[in-house]
């Protein structure tokens, strides 16, 4: 249980969750948060949108949101580090625009001034990523937790169904509904920008394209080409060395052990005297 072929994800934690302390240490937790009325349409602070999920400002946040990222790092194995990136790049860039444009020109109006609050943190980036999790990974087990006291009559035991996966959701249902409803709103925009992944909604070009390697840390084909051939240079040059100085010792070794017959009589005549 680590993050082991999962640096992608690793690096989310680790940064959501220094983030989240920097901010709160620095004093700058106004920074990330979306008021409509006051930040948009008085002080025009659009900028606020490329930022709000950088951090949480709240520990409880920090620690479902951390625990969720953790729990889904599956994704990031199934798909390779690369594609994991891009998906994230991508719905990050999504989420920045459609969740604060939704909430100021449809919500907001729809809901006389109601909905005017829109939370920091990367709800709406985790519940894009759990959208390909409920996809991809299938449940290990389920078990069934009974609603009735009486015995059961038949094979089917009334109750609810669970999976090992449930308690996964009920920690993103959880982060959902913490500053409801401006993160349940950020929610419901990741799982439907996640879903039109899935579903190839969006532009294949977009979708087919992939961030540069060295990104995620991975080393371009011709230069691992290059050491590749290097390295076997290198071992043919040592098997050659090995292989011409043990026929030389072998020599060396064979011309000491040959004797004359005259100097085979001579350590004779020397052992008797």
């Amino acid at each position: 249980m680590s993050f082991t072929n999962a640096p992608v994800t690793r690096s989310l934690v680790y940064g959501l969750v220094g983030l989240s302390i920097a901010a709160s240490l620095l004093d700058i937790k106004h920074y990330f948060y979306i008021l409509v009325d006051l930040h948009l349409w008085r002080f025009h602070q659009t900028w606020r949108a490329l930022i709000y999920q950088l951090c949480y400002t709240n520990s409880s946040e920090v620690l479902f949101a951390a625990m969720t990222l953790y729990n889904m790092r599956a994704v990031e194995r199934m798909w390779g580090s690369r594609k994991f990136a891009t998906f994230v790049f991508i719905a990050f860039g999504f989420t920045s625009i459609l969740t604060p444009t939704i909430l100021a020109l449809f919500l907001r109006p729809l809901t006389l001034g109601l909905f005017n609050y829109l939370p920091a943190g990367p709800t709406p980036i985790i519940f894009a990523i759990l959208s390909q999790y409920h996809a991809m990974v299938p449940p290990i087990y389920k078990y069934k937790i009974a609603t009735s006291a009486s015995a059961p009559t038949d094979d089917q035991t009334q109750g609810i169904t669970f999976s090992d996966k449930s308690y996964r959701y009920l920690l993103a249902f959880q982060l959902a509904l913490f500053q409801w409803p401006g993160s349940l709103i950020g929610a419901l925009v990741g799982w439907m920008v996640g879903l039109s992944w899935r579903m190839e909604v969006l532009p294949r070009s977009l979708i087919r394209w992939r961030l540069p390697g060295w990104v995620v840390g991975m080393r371009s084909q011709r230069r691992s080409q290059e050491f590749e051939g290097l390295r076997r240079r290198l071992e043919g040059e040592s098997t050659s060395t090995a292989a011409a100085t043990g026929v030389q010792g072998q020599a060396d070794n064979e011309g000491g052990r040959r004797r004359t017959m005259g100097q085979q009589v001579m350590d004779q005549f020397q052992g008797a005297f």
